[in-house]
């Protein structure tokens, strides 16, 4: 074992020692109280971060027309919504239907519907990623799935249940932070500092490797690139592009 990877586990040790309270209070139910609050920390995160990412998401989204059905409006699907961060870039007249698995997002969701009016709202269905058996096979023309993957139980089955809803032709868009590069600080304090950022994330990990699920996830075309986003943070590892069922 190398110097850094001894460093790397004696730091992660300690850091997990640190967080055994938080471990406690998920084993007997209290953190279910975080989850209350949870949504008011993303909507403003999530206001901070489209500023941000701007660029970004309107250059990914650009290419939401490719997938417009002959007739009728594109209906979009959006797994764990949150706030609704990504409502400003999708085009006029969209069909939107929206899932998460935390309730307590609905209060931020209807101010986001409220500010986009230039969309057409379906539903808000709470159901994990995993689990969207309210949405009928072959009947969505596009998934979207951002900031979601890196906290879900199971990213491959959230991919199968995406390409199970998907029209023939349809496409799942991502955005989402990865673990860095081996031999970077990043990916050094990703690791060290997992433990704690699990539980102030509600389950957020700093250190997937998602762009592997994608790959083996069976989609017939894969647009996918690494960036690095201008976030000078833990996530600035980023992977985004879109992928055809």
């Amino acid at each position: 074992m190398t110097d850094m990877a001894f460093l790397m586990q004696a730091c992660t040790l300690l850091i997990n020692i640190l967080a055994f309270p938080l471990y406690m209070a998920e084993v007997f139910g209290l953190y279910k109280l975080y989850k209350r609050i949870f949504p008011a920390f993303m909507y403003k995160m999530s206001i901070s971060y489209n500023k941000i990412m701007k660029d970004k998401k309107r250059e990914l989204f650009s290419s939401l027309t490719k997938f417009y059905p002959p007739n009728g409006p594109l209906c979009l699907l959006e797994v764990g919504c949150g706030s609704g961060a990504n409502f400003e870039h999708y085009p006029t007249g969209c069909k939107v239907t929206c899932t998460d698995s935390n309730p307590y997002f609905q209060d931020y969701l209807k101010m986001s519907m409220a500010k986009n009016d230039h969309l057409l709202y379906d539903s808000f269905v709470v159901a994990s990623g995993e689990d969207l058996r309210a949405v009928e096979d072959n009947s969505i023309d596009v998934v979207v799935c951002t900031l979601v993957l890196c906290s879900v139980d199971n990213p491959s089955k959230v991919l199968q249940e995406a390409r199970r809803v998907l029209r023939p032709g349809g496409a799942f868009f991502f955005m989402e932070h990865v673990v860095a590069d081996p031999s970077s600080w990043r990916y050094f304090f990703q690791h060290v500092l997992q433990p704690i950022w699990y539980y102030c994330g509600d389950r957020c990990e700093l250190t997937r490797t998602t762009w592997q699920h994608l790959e083996a996830a069976g989609f017939s075309d894969l647009q996918l690139h690494h960036i690095q986003a201008p976030l000078n943070s833990l996530i600035t590892p980023h992977i985004i592009g879109y992928a055809v069922k």
